[in-house]
């Protein structure tokens, strides 16, 4: 982990924050989360309960945040190295904010879904206790932040927030969600017409354009235009329907963005295949050097995933790796360049970096990110992989917490080790707060203490017993030391 070197820097008193609007989860539309500014969306039963939500406070701030990140550039602003209590009371210029219990400001989680959360749709059960006690629900009586970092792509992330509200009986906002589609936005200046691949029916489209993509195509357009191009693959009357018109021999394919996982492998890679192989981008036209193709982009790069199979199914990496050794055989040894977003791109950490910087900086006037974010993730090879090597330069310490309840399975050695391996999401939660919790002698506030003495004289507070002892490296690939089990 990189040190951090600046000067303190004097922060004013935050403006007023525009108001949010909130949405009960039960009948929140994709439209009424993305029209109307910024919104949270509620579990029905909370609905009735305003400044004082079980859950508030956290999800209506990022949203706050992640809306002037966007107009900001973070990277060029001064970090300040001021010394940080461990949690410190919200903010009273932030209405939304529950005043009952003090937030933690130097320690937050970043949370995998599919394998850790989620699995084959439904809730993994220690999933909502492990976000009951982020939301208060833990013996030292304190609400600790937290956002989703997930590969999951085909969905926008107002329809994640409205999932996942409903799925886990939190207060989620859009705003906590990078998804490794996301990146992606930051393209619609640079290219006009545009192939977008996977997803459920004209979903990929809809989220392509929702970023602001002028002129998106998919593979149903194509197929529409020229039955020839995929023999073997018909469009139903649904489809044939949502396609859209146009000689596609004539239109300049600048880009192709695999936004999801492919609904059917053969024609998208048939089509991927023609475009990579056209002369600048015309499909139906071959290249006589097979270099002139239109850039390809992943939006992740995971191999398998976690689904309600007992065994892993493959991914989106799948389909790039075919893609890539077809190309190789059908051109006789040329190779195929293509581009992944997605986790383990250090992209995807410095954004949610900045982005927690950004909320500190409202909620707590510390214009830094905390300092420990602890990842959870049930896949070696992009979520552990990629939060070790962003702390290598991070300048804040990202910890990682491998689970064994979706990809990795107990008894296979980890290509890439995390500094912890426990079972479930629960059990990451309470030894990183435990973790935190440790080091608060040296660092917690005046009013924090007040905050917990008050807390643990009133009894109200639930305690959590250890399930397992856990294992921790010290640092990542590092010799093993065993620290003792939850209390």
């Amino acid at each position: 982990m990189a040190p951090t070197n600046g000067s303190s820097k004097h922060l004013s008193p935050p403006a007023q924050r525009p108001s949010l609007r909130r949405l009960s989860s039960m009948n929140a539309t994709e439209r009424d989360v993305t029209s109307g500014g910024p919104v949270v969306v509620v579990p029905e039963r909370l609905m009735a309960q305003r400044s004082k939500s079980y859950h508030g406070g956290f999800a209506a701030s990022m949203e706050t945040a992640r809306t002037e990140l966007n107009a900001l550039n973070l990277e060029d602003e001064a970090i300040s190295d001021t010394p940080s209590p461990s949690s410190s009371p919200a903010t009273p210029a932030t209405p939304l904010t529950p005043s009952e219990l003090p937030t933690a400001d130097s320690f937050a989680f970043a949370f995998d879904i599919d394998g850790v959360l989620i699995r084959g749709g439904r809730p993994i059960p220690e999933a909502v206790e492990a976000m009951k006690v982020l939301n208060g629900e833990n013996e030292y009586g304190i609400k600790v932040p937290y956002i989703f970092l997930t590969n999951g792509g085909g969905k926008t992330e107002a329809e994640r927030c409205i999932d996942l509200s409903r799925q886990l009986d939190i207060e989620v906002a859009p705003a906590q969600f990078i998804c490794g589609h996301t990146p992606m936005r930051e393209m619609v200046e640079k290219y006009e017409t545009v192939l977008v691949i996977g997803g459920e029916g004209e979903k990929c489209r809809q989220v392509a354009e929702g970023y602001g993509f002028k002129d998106v195509v998919t593979p149903g357009d194509i197929i529409k235009d020229n039955a020839a191009t995929t023999p073997f693959r018909k469009l139903t009357d649904e489809e044939h329907s949502n396609s859209r018109t146009r000689d596609y021999g004539k239109t300049k394919i600048e880009a192709i963005f695999v936004f999801a996982d492919s609904r059917d492998w053969a024609c998208d890679i048939q089509i991927i295949l023609d475009l990579a192989m056209s002369k600048g981008g015309y499909i139906g036209t071959l290249s006589e050097n097979f270099d002139e193709g239109p850039p390809i982009y992943f939006s992740h790069n995971d191999t398998v995933w976690s689904a309600a199979h007992d065994n892993v199914r493959l991914g989106m990496g799948a389909l790039r790796k075919s893609v890539e050794i077809l190309f190789k055989d059908v051109t006789k040894g040329k190779e195929l360049d293509t581009i992944a977003f997605g986790k383990p791109q250090i992209g995807t950490f410095e954004f949610a970096t900045r982005l927690l910087q950004q909320w500190r900086k409202d909620e707590h006037r510390i214009n830094r990110p905390p300092e420990t974010v602890y990842f959870v993730g049930d896949t070696p090879e992009s979520d552990i992989r990629g939060t070790n090597l962003f702390n290598e330069k991070a300048k804040n310490d990202w910890y990682s917490i491998l689970v064994r309840t979706g990809v990795y399975q107990t008894g296979t050695e980890p290509a890439y080790k995390p500094r912890v391996t426990v079972d479930t999401v629960l059990d990451a939660v309470n030894h990183g707060i435990k973790r935190e919790m440790e080091k608060m002698p040296k660092t917690t506030s005046n009013a924090f203490n007040v905050a917990m003495r008050n807390l643990s004289l009133s009894g109200d507070i639930k305690k959590f017993e250890p399930r397992t002892p856990i294992t921790e490296l010290s640092e990542p690939n590092t010799p093993e030391a065993v620290t003792p089990g939850l209390n």
